[in-house]
């Protein structure tokens, strides 16, 4: 089995070319790089991705994000394909009293290319909560930046089109910034590539559903995917095989490559099924305001007991569940209603998935009783 990092091992060596173009697992690396630690290093206006790698050379594993964010910068530094490639206007923001987190950079692929990568949901509460704020808001902070953001790229870059990716959060804002920026711009966007992020809600989709960007749109999920899979999409997904298991399927790493392209599978796992369906049941039987209160009180109980990671609620939440306790105990008492009545609303949709999810294996195989029924008394020889 092979990843993004064994690509580079295996065919880094091939230039971009008309021999050799740009294709999705290229994608994906891009998509990935806006995850890499430009903070911690003193990036000048213009870097080359060689550049990069070496002044992250000094980090360790545990510096970076995420696992495997230290393998895939010293592969891209010594790739012919990457290690050449210009790396402009890095931003970064994040600001908890607007609950916004926000990264993009771009790469310059070539004279007449650029990839517009968007950072997905890093490891800040903050962060995460901007997530779960677009179940109740038609757009969130990140997505108006994105905006934003190619505006300035594609004005600065006037002689370049543009490729826009992003993984989890950063492909959601990726096809935001795309369809929502001026539609002078829509010709100069060569494609759009959302990596397991989430979709949207139906209001934005009507707004922007005449828009001539859909067609450039692709949006790739693994075969358990739940963040890939909240809300809608109108672009087609492509299922990829990932090795991993549940939501761990979400770590691009995970993802299969084969040659130059992710490995397909049919459709998504029964799991995946289930939990969109739920998830969706309770969205629609759900109003926005109490979504927004319900996920307002659960992240107002994490900052009072001064949870800001997630590696912070991995290490300590059982640690501080007496002081969650006590901080609930504080919470108006219409909004614990409101909470119960959403987690039980939940529960419920959940257990009516598996229900309808058993009726339909059910029926399919009574169908394929049926069928066989037939076609074994086709082939009875007949009584004359």
């Amino acid at each position: 089995m092979s990843n993004i990092v064994d690509y580079l091992i295996w065919r880094g060596d091939l230039p971009v070319s008309k021999e050799y173009p740009f294709n999705v697992v290229d994608s994906m690396i891009l998509a990935r790089f806006s995850y890499l630690i430009f903070e911690r290093i003193d990036i000048k206006p213009e870097e080359t991705i060689e550049s990069i790698s070496k002044k992250m050379s000094v980090f360790k594993n545990e510096d970076f994000k995420y696992n495997g964010d230290m393998s895939l910068i010293k592969c891209l530094g010594k790739s012919n394909r990457f290690k050449d490639m210009l790396v402009t206007d890095f931003i970064e923001k994040s600001d908890i009293s607007t609950e916004k987190q926000f990264g993009a950079i771009t790469i310059h692929i070539s004279s007449k290319e650029m990839y517009v990568s968007f950072e997905g949901t890093d490891k800040t509460i903050n962060g995460w909560k901007e997530d779960f704020n677009l179940a109740f808001l038609e757009n969130v902070p990140a997505q108006m930046d994105g905006v934003e953001y190619v505006k300035k790229i594609m004005t600065k870059y006037k002689n370049k089109n543009a490729r826009i990716g992003g993984h989890s959060k950063g492909g959601n804002v990726a096809i935001y910034s795309a369809i929502a920026t001026v539609e002078d711009l829509h010709n100069r966007i060569i494609s759009i590539d959302n990596f397991d992020g989430p979709g949207f809600c139906k209001s934005v989709l009507k707004k922007f559903e005449n828009s001539d960007i859909w067609n450039k749109v692709s949006t790739y999920i693994p075969q358990d995917s739940v963040i890939g899979r909240l809300l809608d999409h109108k672009e087609k997904c492509t299922v990829v095989y990932s090795v991993e298991k549940g939501i761990y399927q979400h770590d691009i790493y995970s993802w299969q490559i084969v040659k130059d392209n992710t490995v397909i599978v049919d459709e998504v796992t029964d799991s995946s099924e289930l939990i969109n369906g739920a998830l969706t049941e309770w969205l629609e039987n759900t109003m926005p305001e109490q979504r927004k209160m319900f996920f307002d009180q659960i992240f107002d109980l994490l900052y009072a007991v001064d949870v800001t990671s997630t590696i912070d609620m991995k290490a300590n939440l059982i640690k501080k569940a007496p002081e969650l306790i006590r901080a609930y105990r504080n919470v108006d008492d219409d909004d614990k209603k409101t909470i119960s009545e959403m987690v039980r609303m939940f529960i419920k949709s959940y257990f009516s998935q598996i229900k309808e999810n058993e009726a339909r294996k059910l029926n399919t195989l009574q169908e394929r009783i049926e069928q066989r029924h037939l076609r074994d008394n086709k082939e009875l020889p007949s009584a004359d």
